[in-house]
């Protein structure tokens, strides 16, 4: 009990760490003191201390949401509503949040017998109180409250929630927004058409733009709770009207929320106002907004004919890959090669390549890495031998790109392209740079090339490995600089576990072992941890004969990690 007399003791410290260090240990104190004592003594001190730190504070609200089996368990779980009601109306908004959250816990424990009674008088307080604050939190409690009480006062809660979507106060107002299409989906669809759809078109003409845009969000959920008549009539004009309002935000909210909107109105808006209002997004004058439509394009295309496609969005996606904006050309390249199943070759062919190629071309290296990284799409459609005749010499200029995950991404597409390619057009175009990626200035490369030319092992042979591969490999390993030796030493290794074990202990394990005498110790002991991965391909009279004794040498070696790696691998064998 000592340890949590000094808890207790701490809550009440004048150093505010002590006192937040206590609080975030409120369980244990609870534990200690059992339900009565915590319901009697403690939670009203907690109630009393809500005059604090914000940081203190934040905790404080967090941790009772998650004292309900303290208390005493349900029954008793109201007893928190108290603290958490002073809570919830603070200044600081993450405290508020996080005691709206916990109140929500908290009144998802209470009885059915306690929770018109406790949690809804509560509600109602928040809701109508002077400072906006507290109605501000209250927005955020009726989806927890509306379910579980009578006919009746369901009523009281829904008119006293549409009063606050049209509470004087911003604040309350955005609040309200945000809640909205949660709260409507409880709700009958009669109730939605004749109390909510006429508080969404004033939250829609709202002169605060920070509302507006939330009403984006409201009108996706709405859309699925309506009645197509309605949601056509009523609902899809209000959306089409922010797509065009004055402020980027709420326009740039609708280009967020477009697949969304698809999905709650159906393929005819789809096909109709929602294309429509793509493309005048595509066009708009803010790079933000533009840059949101551009992300929703291929998912939009799948949703409609290709004739629309074609009409509608393909010259509004061709002009975004000059846009002057690197974002908007970004996101345009991480989402146009999805384009190509809706085109099929012959489509992809005319009029998507092109702007591939001036994508792979683009200053920007995360534009071209959108490109590459999504080049797998373009080939199911088009096949390899046509997608490297068209962009091989664009991805040979991206191989010495500048960015080093430009040239990482390159490398991954090469295991693909090999597959495909065979091995003759493969080593007269390509096999020459990926020998060359081993020796890149910048590890990571290094390390994806290495993997590199192993997944290509596995997919040409070990005549390839041997015949292409080795000879370069086996000139790193005695060139003057140290890393180019490590590189090679790396390389080795994994190619070295892609080929029949016969064929590693002849033309392989030869090579690494003529580096026990190198100079650098770094290449030497992982020499010998390179020999302790390869041993389990090994046959035992390999092992006896030629591995043992290298490195038994390098057990003898000056240099202390030499010497334990070495022995490391001697005791695996």
């Amino acid at each position: 009990m000592y340890p949590i007399a000094i808890l207790i003791d701490e809550l009440k410290h004048d150093d505010a760490q002590f006192r937040l260090n206590s609080v975030r240990k409120l369980d244990n104190i609870a534990t200690a003191l059992g339900p009565e004592r915590t319901r009697e003594e403690l939670i009203p001190f907690l109630n009393e201390s809500v005059d604090d730190d914000d940081e203190i504070l934040l905790v404080l609200a967090e941790e009772l949401g998650k004292m309900v089996d303290a208390v005493g368990g349900p029954a008793w779980s109201h007893v928190l509503l108290i603290p958490l009601e002073n809570l919830a109306m603070v200044e600081e908004m993450t405290v508020r949040e996080a005691a709206v959250k916990s109140l929500v816990c908290v009144g998802e424990r209470i009885l059915d017998t306690q929770f018109a009674a406790t949690f809804v008088p509560m509600l109602e307080r928040l809701a109508t109180r002077d400072w906006f604050t507290s109605r501000v939190s209250a927005c955020g409690l009726f989806k927890c409250a509306y379910p579980r009480v009578e006919p009746g006062a369901k009523s009281v809660l829904r008119a006293l929630f549409i009063k606050l979507c049209r509470d004087d106060t911003p604040m309350v107002r955005r609040s309200a927004c945000q809640h909205l299409g949660e709260f409507a989906r409880l709700l009958q669809a009669g109730e939605v058409v004749e109390d909510v759809m006429p508080v969404v078109a004033k939250l829609a003409g709202d002169d605060q733009d920070s509302v507006r845009l939330l009403a984006v969000d409201a009108a996706a959920l709405l859309g699925a709770v309506l009645p197509p008549t309605v949601r056509a009539q009523m609902l899809l004009p209000i959306v089409i009207s922010l797509s065009e309002d004055r402020s980027w935000r709420a326009r740039w909210s609708v280009a967020n929320k477009l697949t969304d909107l698809c999905d709650s109105f159906g393929p005819d808006a789809t096909s109709t106002a929602l294309v429509n209002a793509l493309e005048k997004l595509l066009k708009d004058a803010e790079a933000e907004v533009k840059t949101a439509a551009a992300a929703k394009i291929t998912d939009i295309a799948r949703r409609v004919r290709i004739e629309l496609v074609m009409e509608k969005i393909l010259p509004g996606a061709r002009a975004l890959v000059t846009d002057p904006s690197e974002h908007v050309r970004a996101s345009v390249a991480s989402v146009i090669m999805g384009l190509a199943p809706c085109f099929g070759e012959s489509g992809t062919v005319t009029h998507l390549l092109p702007l591939f190629l001036t994508l792979l071309k683009d200053s920007t290296s995360d534009v071209r890495l959108n490109v590459i990284s999504h080049l797998e799409t373009v080939n199911e459609i088009i096949g390899v031998r046509m997608l490297s005749q068209s962009l091989l010499p664009a991805i040979i200029e991206l191989s010495g790109d500048k960015q080093w995950r430009v040239r990482t991404a390159i490398i991954n597409f090469m295991p693909l392209l090999a597959k495909q390619l065979g091995v003759e057009f493969f080593n007269d175009e390509l096999s020459g740079l990926c020998l060359r990626w081993l020796f890149d200035s910048v590890y990571a490369v290094r390390e994806c090339a290495a993997q590199n030319i192993k997944n290509l092992t596995a997919t040409f042979g070990a005549d390839w490995a041997v015949s292409v591969v080795l000879p370069e490999l086996a000139a790193a390993t005695s060139n003057p600089n140290f890393t180019k030796r490590l590189s090679g030493l790396v390389a080795t290794e994994l190619v070295a576990e892609a080929v029949p074990a016969d064929v590693m202990q002849t033309r392989f394990v030869p090579v690494l072992s003529r580096m026990t005498a190198d100079p650098v110790a770094n290449v030497r002991f992982n020499v010998a941890k390179s020999l302790q991965k390869l041993a389990p391909k090994m046959d035992r009279p390999f092992l006896a004969s030629h591995i043992k004794p290298v490195l038994n040498g390098l057990c003898e070696d000056p240099d202390e990690d030499v010497r334990y790696f070495a022995a490391k691998a001697l005791s695996s064998c």
